[in-house]
C-alpha cells in the first residue's frame, strides 16, 4: 500500500510543474540508457568563453558513454558574435546563442551554464578580457558555478599558459577556471556562495589540448602524449542507434546563427587531456580514475546500488515496467537516506524512470483556445 502511495506522489510530482509543452514519450532504448545514467555518480565540468566553443565530443562522450553528470560552463552568452540567421546582434543575439546553447546540451546530455561575463567582441589579450570583466567578479561566478555542480574533474578548453596568442576571452575562461580550483575548497573565499553550496574540492583539473595548440597535425603526431589522458570519443551506442560522433554533429549543429552544421561520423576519434592539478590517473584512459562514482558516495547508498545494478540486465525491453516495483524500493530508501547533493541528483533521475518505466502519459487538453 506504501508503495502504491508513493508512486502516486512521484507522479503528482512530476507532473505538477508541467506548463504548455509537448509530453516525452521515451523508448525502451531511451529509458535504458537512462537506468545505465542512474548507476553512475560521478560529474564533469566543461569550461570556455563563449557558446560554441564547447567540444561536443567530449561532453557527449562524458554523458552518455560515463554517464557522468555533465555540465558545459560558458563564461559568456555569445552577445559579440556575427549572426548568420537574422539581424539580430549584441543582447538580442545573446538571447538566440543562449537558446542554441540549450539547445545543444538537450542533444548531448550535458547541463547548460553561465556567469555575467560580457562577450563585448574580439580581445588581444587576456589582461584587457579581465579588466573590462571585472575579474573578481566572473572568478566569484565561476567559483559559485564549480560549488553549486560539485564537479569530479574540471576539462579547460583553452590553454591558461599562452596569453596573447588568441582570443583574450578563451584564455581568460582557463585562467580563471585554473585560480578558481585552489578556491573553491576554501570556505575564507567568497564566503557567501560557501555558506550556500559548501566548498568543494574537485579530484583533478584538465586541459583538453589538441594538434592545435602544438601548432599542426604533424607536430602533434610527433608528440611524446605518455603524460596525456587519452580518450575514445567514437564509440557507438545500440540504445540510441547513434554513435558519439554523430551525437556530438548534432549537437554542434545547434548553433545555427554561426553556421555550424555538421555531418555526423563513425569511427575512431580520440580526445587527450593534459592533467594542470590533480593527482595523475594510473588508468591514463579514464578520467574518472581513483574517483568513487558508486552508490557508496552516499550514506547507505550500498543497498539501493544492490537493487539498481541488477536492473540493466534484467531490464525488459517489451515491458520496462517490470522493474518499476524495485526502482520504487530504492527510491524509498533513498529517501531516508542523508540530505545531500547526489541524494537530490539520484531522487530526480529515479522519478522521472518511475513515470517512464510506467507509461504514464498525461495530456490536459481545453475547449478554448
Amino acid at each position: 500500500m506504501r508503495i502504491l502511495f508513493l508512486a502516486a506522489i512521484i507522479v503528482h510530482t512530476s507532473i505538477s510543474g508541467v506548463l504548455a509543452q509537448q509530453p516525452k514519450k521515451p523508448t525502451a532504448s531511451q529509458i535504458y540508457h537512462k537506468l545505465e545514467k542512474l548507476n553512475f555518480l560521478g560529474s564533469a565540468l566543461y569550461v570556455a568563453a563563449h557558446p560554441d566553443d564547447e567540444n561536443t565530443r567530449l561532453i557527449s562522450y562524458l554523458a552518455n558513454d560515463l554517464h557522468a553528470n555533465t555540465a558545459y560552463l560558458s563564461l559568456t552568452r555569445g552577445d559579440g558574435g556575427q549572426n548568420l540567421i537574422g539581424p539580430q546582434i549584441r543582447e538580442l543575439l545573446g538571447v538566440i546563442r543562449t537558446q542554441e546553447l540549450l539547445a545543444a546540451r538537450a542533444t548531448d546530455g550535458g547541463k547548460q551554464l553561465f556567469t555575467r561575463a560580457n562577450d563585448f567582441g574580439y580581445s588581444k589579450h587576456p589582461d584587457e578580457t579581465l579588466e573590462i570583466w571585472n575579474k573578481d567578479e566572473v572568478l566569484s561566478d565561476v567559483v559559485r558555478a564549480i560549488r553549486k555542480f560539485k564537479p569530479d574533474v574540471i576539462i579547460n578548453r583553452f590553454n591558461h599558459r599562452n596569453p596573447g596568442s588568441t582570443h583574450g576571452h578563451h584564455t581568460a575562461s582557463a585562467m580563471l577556471s585554473f585560480e578558481a580550483f585552489d578556491l573553491v575548497g576554501d570556505a575564507t573565499k567568497f564566503p557567501e556562495t560557501a555558506t550556500t553550496f559548501g566548498s568543494w574540492q574537485p579530484k583533478r583539473l584538465l586541459f583538453n589540448t589538441s594538434w592545435w595548440f602544438y601548432g599542426s597535425k604533424e607536430k602533434f603526431k610527433k608528440a611524446d602524449k605518455s603524460k596525456l589522458v587519452s580518450v575514445e570519443t567514437g564509440n557507438y551506442y545500440p540504445a540510441l542507434g547513434l554513435s558519439n560522433g554523430e551525437i556530438a554533429s548534432l549537437s554542434r549543429s545547434m548553433h545555427k546563427s554561426q553556421g555550424f552544421g555538421s555531418t555526423g561520423t563513425r569511427g575512431k576519434q580520440t580526445e587527450y587531456l593534459e592533467i594542470l592539478k590533480g593527482e595523475f590517473p594510473k588508468d591514463t584512459t579514464n578520467v574518472f580514475d581513483g574517483i568513487d562514482t558508486s552508490w557508496s558516495r552516499i550514506q547507505g547508498g550500498v543497498a539501493i546500488g544492490k537493487i539498481l545494478n541488477p536492473l540493466l540486465d534484467s531490464f525488459n525491453f517489451q515491458d520496462p515496467s517490470t522493474i518499476v516495483p524495485d526502482l520504487l524500493l530504492a527510491y524509498r530508501l533513498l529517501q531516508d537516506t542523508k540530505q545531500g547533493h547526489w541524494r537530490s541528483i539520484k531522487l530526480k533521475e529515479l522519478q522521472a524512470l518511475i513515470v517512464s518505466c510506467s507509461g504514464i502519459f498525461l495530456e490536459a487538453v481545453s475547449s478554448k483556445e
